[in-house]
């Protein structure tokens, strides 16, 4: 089973956006635009998942087949756990990255990557950035993540500002969940 898993980057692509979304059903049209595929590609592969277990589909009132992630497959908590550990040398990347884009003094992680949906924000930079820049790279991360991210930048000042008064919004960042990029910030 595992020789037939990983033999295309058309299938690598189909796997990270079935096992980060298990709920929800595809269409054929969807995750080829999604992915950028040959409808014939995203067929071949879907149908090679669904043989071996991964993948199930179903027809919708409109005929369409859709297909998901079969979550109770028995061994999709390991796949999941390989993507997610994938996805973390991903998130540290983007983390040198935010650090080539400006002057970074703080930058973290939360929301979506800390399963903290309550959160604000998903990234957090506190520095000099410039902004058409972090839009173009947070653009490529989202496409990467197959996620919409929200992101948010202060400055030094702002955010002293913010942290002497005990501003609920970042006092919500600096208190959940984070996974911590930089931190060049004297406290």
């Amino acid at each position: 089973m595992l020789q037939n898993l990983f033999a295309t980057p058309t299938r690598y692509a189909l796997l990270r956006v079935l096992i980060f979304n298990p709920e929800h059903q595809y269409a054929v049209p969807e995750l080829q635009r999604k992915l950028r595929l040959t409808p014939a590609a995203v067929r071949a592969e879907l149908h090679r998942l669904k043989e071996i277990g991964l993948v199930e589909s179903g027809d919708t009132e409109d005929g369409q087949a859709r297909f998901h992630m079969n979550a109770q497959a028995s061994i999709y908590p390991e796949l999941r756990a390989l993507f997610l550990k994938a996805q973390l040398l991903t998130e540290y990347d983007f983390g040198k990255k935010v650090q080539s884009i400006g002057h970074v003094l703080y930058a973290v992680l939360t929301g979506y990557f800390t399963n903290v949906p309550e959160a604000k924000t998903d990234i957090f930079i506190v520095g000099t950035v410039n902004r058409l820049k972090l839009r173009r790279l947070v653009r490529r991360f989202q496409r990467e993540l197959d996620h919409d991210l929200r992101y948010t930048v202060m400055s030094k000042k702002e955010y002293q500002y913010r942290n002497d008064i005990t501003d609920r919004f970042l006092y919500d960042i600096l208190e959940n969940r984070k996974m911590l990029l930089v931190d060049k910030l004297k406290r």
